[in-house]
């Protein structure tokens, strides 16, 4: 059986970032739905993580999107998160949204559009020096619409020209997290589509370079857990932005769609050591609320990972690989399922009293009335959302 303290202090010290674009106004590709209390800049999606770190303990620490969280001294917002008890997390650059990536960004046919981009990049990890950041979180939206549109392999030429001159700039602990997407916005050829892809990208480049799941990112039935367990093996799996998803990238909250299934990915997380500080995975949300308020939904996802965390922990290892040795299929299964069906909210509540919170994190903040003061105080001026 699993250590009752060891599984205590697994939980009390994990690390889940939120993402400061979920904070700000989202919507669909038909709408954006504006919301009351929302942030207006970065400082007040800052202000926003802070909050949800407050009522459950383990979300230290905010991503950045630029251009959407520009300031004009980053120093000074790292220094106002962490006069809010947070950090500034992934850096995350935005090369997807100008009129002239229609083509695609550091894929794109025009040498002075791929060297605009590169600009962008490398100024990211400039931000990473002053906010001290250690991941560059690189998801690239350039691919083609129609066969014959472009070289396939010259477009992985360009990708892996601009990955090097931006890994070549890393420095410190620095890393580059190289995500990947099935399809969308491109629709008959993505240049990063899959993690095989992003796999050889990061090999070819060296230790600092890592994978990144987005776990909405996949084709229908995707065995993400054989991803995960993979990439821990070789020792690439950089982190996740966790999400859910029905049909596609949905983005909706992490574990609401399929819970088993961000179970079982915790799982192998869990087995192949990746809650140890050494791992260096970096579990991430990264989601749109468009319809439902923004702070409680983000202390709502943090809390369903945290669930499915303490459900992967409780498994009983020993009991599973004896089960494995033996050839006992049902067994190996059960000692999941036992796992699985366990109630641990009586585990987390305890867990969140040790640590000083409130054991309801979400009815704490209904309770606060949080949510009804930032709506009063944040009238006027424009909310920090999608294209900020």
């Amino acid at each position: 059986m699993a250590d009752s303290q060891a599984v205590r202090a697994a939980l009390r010290t994990q690390h889940i970032e939120t993402p400061s674009w979920a904070y700000g106004n989202s919507g669909t590709r038909f709408k954006v739905f504006a919301q009351e209390g929302v942030p207006r800049n970065a400082y007040e999606k800052v202000d926003d993580a802070a909050t949800v770190h407050r009522f459950t303990g383990v979300a230290p620490s905010v991503a950045l999107h630029i251009p959407w969280d520009k300031v004009d001294d980053y120093a000074a917002l790292a220094a106002h998160a962490r006069d809010r008890g947070i950090s500034l997390g992934a850096i995350n650059p935005n090369v997807f949204q100008e009129d002239e990536y229609r083509l695609g960004s550091v894929c794109n046919p025009d040498s002075a559009v791929r060297r605009k981009a590169l600009t962008h990049l490398l100024e990211c990890v400039d931000i990473m020096d002053a906010t001290g950041s250690r991941d560059l979180s690189l998801w690239f939206a350039d691919g083609t619409n129609y066969p014959g549109q472009d070289s396939i392999t010259a477009r992985q030429d360009r990708l892996s020209e601009a990955l090097r001159d931006v890994y070549a700039r890393l420095t410190g602990d620095q890393r580059m997290l190289l995500e990947y997407k099935l399809f969308e916005p491109a629709f008959y050829s993505t240049d990063v589509p899959d993690w095989g892809t992003s796999y050889a990208h990061c090999v070819d480049l060296g230790p600092r370079a890592r994978v990144l799941v987005d776990t909405g990112h996949h084709a229908p039935g995707t065995n993400i857990e054989f991803i995960v367990a993979f990439l821990l093996y070789r020792a690439r799996l950089g982190g996740f932005h966790f999400n859910s998803r029905f049909y596609a990238d949905d983005d909706l909250m992490v574990g609401s769609a399929d819970p088993f299934q961000l179970f079982r990915i915790m799982t192998e997380v869990v087995l192949g050591g990746g809650l140890s500080q050494t791992s260096g995975v970096a579990f991430m949300l990264d989601q749109c609320h468009n319809i439902e308020p923004k702070i409680p939904a983000l202390i709502r996802s943090v809390l369903n990972v945290q669930d499915a965390t303490a459900k992967a922990l409780l498994v009983d290892a020993d009991a599973l690989r004896q089960s494995q040795v033996d050839g006992d299929v049902l067994g190996a299964n059960a000692v999941l399922m036992d796992a699985f069906n366990t109630d641990v909210r009586p585990l987390l509540a305890s867990v969140r009293e040790d640590m000083g919170i409130d054991p309801d994190p979400v009815g704490a903040y209904r309770r606060s009335g949080h949510q009804e003061k930032i709506a009063a105080e944040r009238v006027g001026g424009s909310a920090a959302g999608w294209g900020a």
